[in-house]
This record gives C-alpha cells, sequence and structure tokens, in this order.
C-alpha cells in the first residue's frame, strides 16, 4: 500500500497538483493511523492531507480510484441463475454459433461466464490499441473504445447475440429467463468497458508520473513543460513570461529586418539602369523584400489545444510591430473570426475575452468543416504574402477532414505551417488527420511546451527574411 500511495502522489503532481514532502509525511501518518478499512473515511483523511486548494480537488476525484479502486466491478455470470436445463440449452446454443471464431470466443468468455479480464489480457489489448504511448487525459475515452473494437465488442458481436438469444427462443427457452438473460449480458457489456476505462485511465496517469514528475518550478523548467501538464499556477506564472519572451523575440525579428534591408543585387534592374554607361555597373540595384510577415492564424481552442492557442494568440499579437498584418481564427465546431478583439483590446485582455466568450465541449471538434467554412467566407484574407498557420493536434472526430479545403487555402498561400501540440508518435492514431493533412503544408512543428512554440514562431520570420 505504501508503494501506492508514492505512485498516488507523484501522479497527483504530474498533474499539477503541488504536494510537499511533509503533506506526503502527513498522508502516510494518517494512512498508518486510521487504516485503509473504511475507505470512505481513508479517502477524507488523503484529500485532507494532500489537497490545499479547491480546484485541486477535482483532480484527486479522477486519480484516486486508478489508483485504489477496484477496476470497475465484477462482471456478472448470466448462467448462475439458470435452471440447469436452459444452462445447458445456453452451452449447446454458444458451440453452434461460435464455430472457430477464436475473437470472439474470449469475448463470450467474459460476457456469458462473467470472467473478468486478467492484467496480462489487459495489458496486451492496450498494448495494440497504443495506451503506452498516450499520456493525455482527453484520449481516454477513444482508447477504451478501441480496445472495446480489439476486444471483439462491434456490430458483430451484437448481431451474434441477438442470434444466441433468438437461437434460445427457438430451442425452448422461456420469455422470462431470454429477459433475464439479456438483462445481464447488457449489464456486462457496460461493467467490461467500464474496467477498460479505469484501465486507460491508469496507465495515462502513471506515464504522466513517470515521464512528467514534478519538481520546484523554475523558469527555464517552466518553458519546457508540456502544456497539458501544466497547473493553473504555472500557466500564470508563464504569462507573466510571455512579454519578456516576446520581447527576445521582436529583437532577433529586428535585427533580421535590418539584415534584409540592404536587399540582394537585382540584376536586370542594373544592367537597364546602366546602360547610359555603356553597360558598366556603376549604379548597383538591389531587390528589396517585404520584411514583415502578413499571417492567417487558424487556432483550435478545443480542450485539448487551449492552453497552446492562448500562448500562441498572446506571442503573435505581442509583436505586432514586427508583422504586417495579422487575422485571427478560432475554431471548435466552426471558424470564427477574433479579428475585432484585438484591434480594441490588449493582447492579455482580448485572448481572455475570446477564450471565455468560447467555451470548449467534449468531441464535438470539426476541423474539416471550419477549413470548409473558411473557404466559403474568408478566403480573401489569404493572398501571395500571407503565411497560413493552422494550430491544432489534426483531430476530427472520425469526420472529413476536408483536404480539399486545405488545397484551396494553399493555392493562395505564400506558406502553410501546421502548428501541432501532440507527439508525432500520436499522429494518425484514432481520430487524428494529421498524417493525411502532413504532406499538404511546407512545414510542421511540435508545440508541445512554450519553448517549443517560441521557436515555431521565430523560425516564421526566417521565411520573410
Amino acid at each position: 500500500m505504501d508503494q501506492r500511495i508514492v505512485e498516488f502522489i507523484a501522479a497527483l503532481r504530474a498533474a499539477g497538483v503541488r504536494v510537499s514532502l511533509a503533506e506526503s509525511a502527513d498522508a502516510f501518518r494518517a494512512t498508518e493511523i486510521m487504516g485503509v478499512q473504511e475507505r470512505q473515511a481513508w479517502k477524507s483523511a488523503l484529500s485532507t492531507t494532500l489537497i490545499k486548494e479547491e480546484p485541486d480537488r477535482e483532480v484527486f476525484e479522477k486519480l484516486f480510484p486508478y489508483y485504489f479502486g477496484t477496476g470497475g466491478p465484477p462482471l456478472l455470470n448470466p448462467s448462475e441463475d439458470l435452471s440447469p436445463e436452459d444452462a445447458e440449452m445456453l452451452k449447446d446454443a454458444m458451440r453452434a454459433l461460435l464455430g472457430d471464431n477464436e475473437r470472439l470466443k474470449q469475448l463470450l468468455q467474459y460476457i456469458m461466464q462473467g470472467r473478468n479480464p486478467s492484467q496480462e489480457e489487459l495489458d496486451e489489448m492496450g498494448r495494440r490499441a497504443g495506451v503506452p504511448l498516450s499520456r493525455q487525459d482527453y484520449q481516454k475515452q477513444w482508447l477504451a473504445r478501441r480496445m472495446m473494437r480489439q476486444l471483439g465488442m462491434d456490430q458483430e458481436f451484437q448481431e451474434l447475440v441477438q442470434q444466441l438469444l433468438e437461437r434460445l427462443r427457438e430451442m425452448g427457452m422461456s420469455d422470462q429467463a431470454l429477459q433475464e438473460l439479456a438483462a445481464r449480458i447488457r449489464a456486462n457489456e457496460g461493467i467490461l468497458q467500464e474496467q477498460i476505462e479505469n484501465y486507460v485511465g491508469q496507465q495515462i496517469a502513471r506515464q504522466q508520473a513517470e515521464q512528467n514528475p514534478r519538481e520546484p518550478f523554475e523558469g527555464p523548467d517552466l518553458m519546457h513543460r508540456k502544456f497539458q501538464n501544466l497547473s493553473e499556477a504555472d500557466i500564470q506564472e508563464l504569462r507573466h513570461q510571455v512579454r519578456r519572451l516576446a520581447a527576445r523575440l521582436r529583437s532577433r525579428a529586428a535585427l533580421r529586418m535590418k539584415k534584409g534591408k540592404r536587399g540582394t543585387l537585382d540584376a536586370k534592374k542594373t544592367i537597364r539602369a546602366n546602360l547610359r554607361n555603356g553597360g558598366v555597373p556603376l549604379e548597383l540595384k538591389h531587390k528589396i523584400h517585404h520584411q514583415k510577415p502578413k499571417l492567417v492564424i487558424i487556432c483550435d481552442v478545443s480542450t485539448s489545444v487551449r492552453p497552446v492557442a492562448e500562448f500562441m494568440l498572446r506571442l503573435v499579437y505581442e509583436l505586432q510591430d514586427q508583422i504586417a498584418k495579422a487575422r485571427p481564427f478560432i475554431f471548435i465546431d466552426d471558424i470564427t473570426d477574433i479579428g475585432a478583439a484585438f484591434q480594441q483590446y490588449r493582447p492579455e485582455v482580448a485572448v481572455e475575452m475570446v477564450l471565455q466568450a468560447n467555451p470548449p465541449g467534449y468531441y464535438n471538434t470539426n476541423l474539416g468543416y471550419s477549413l470548409a467554412h473558411f473557404t466559403q467566407d474568408y478566403l480573401d484574407a489569404v493572398d501571395h504574402r500571407t503565411t497560413v498557420i493552422i494550430l491544432g493536434d489534426g483531430r476530427n472526430n472520425y469526420l472529413n477532414p476536408r483536404l480539399d479545403a486545405v488545397e484551396e487555402i494553399k493555392k493562395r498561400a505564400r506558406k502553410m505551417l501546421w502548428f501541432n501540440n501532440e507527439d508525432p508518435r500520436l499522429w494518425g492514431t484514432g481520430d487524428s488527420d494529421m498524417l493525411e493533412y502532413l504532406p499538404l503544408f511546407d512545414s510542421v512543428h511540435e508545440v508541445s511546451n512554450l519553448a517549443q512554440l517560441a521557436d515555431a514562431i521565430d523560425k516564421l520570420f526566417d521565411i520573410y527574411s
């Protein structure tokens, strides 16, 4: 139990809860005094010793069952209340329907015999579903669904259950027994899904704790910490650093501009200008490039990308004197032009207003539709001088990615860039369309922390130098 408490505290810290060594010691003393038999009282003691701020209580409630739960309720045995004749009938019907279908045999053992999957079986299913690569909470639901599909919980299984009930009816099972059996099967489906979701949640929490141990924060460490692992206090600290960061980027951009003003030799203009000198190049002509970027920024502000979008918009608008023009848009399930807010207010005020007016939802991101809407109503914002930046994780909830809309925007733009906050190993997994978008963009940058985001924005000025 001591090791489990250590892992739980590490997970709390990785999720952004500040837990001191003294508070950890208090949690161990409370466990020693109270024991763990009275589960609810012990949970309250841990909460009292480890949680100082109300927003952290939600994190505690989410993680507690992953470390001290039972993995979900046990599966029921649908045949235990059947008469011996009906139980034998059920075995005969299952043998006749399953045949050599090994995949569904395993699933039917769970559902029809009430056998819970072992830890080894869950680990193997999780490995095939990509659970070890995921460290983000919002992916729990689709990873669980992926594990369920690998297990065989799909339309074929539902049809098989219906066939089984029909066959049992033909074999003479009573309507009451059939109804009870069907109810237990449905209950087991829900229980199995809950067990798998708990397993995925526990694995994600443990990976976050192992990969992102929380230590005393310093500025550089915070800059390199992934956005999804930042607490509200961390985000507030980074907000204070944005202006200093923008000042450094502004100085670098200004140096590029100073260098660029010298221009490059324009051979054609030089020859034409010196015809009066018999072709002797006494007067040199140079090409002066437009140095300031012209941007269209399309930001995903759904739950998974929201902190990145906030800092992206803050940095860009702190650099306004080095940018010719920036046209910002946001989307969750549809595109919205937010330029008016940044014309009237300071960047930090405008960002807060925009995010409050566009709260996140769950599983309703639709980038494809948003891009199509952009091409219909806002395509005039893009011309041959414009660099279009899309900030998002490329997840579309299995909807149409509308690659045709990207191609239409690309025809007009100078450059197409993508800033993605996800680990590249997750691109193309689940509902991610990132691998389909990838060939259509001039460059793609991982921006999972503020240091990477600042570096990607800094490289943006190279395009115009």
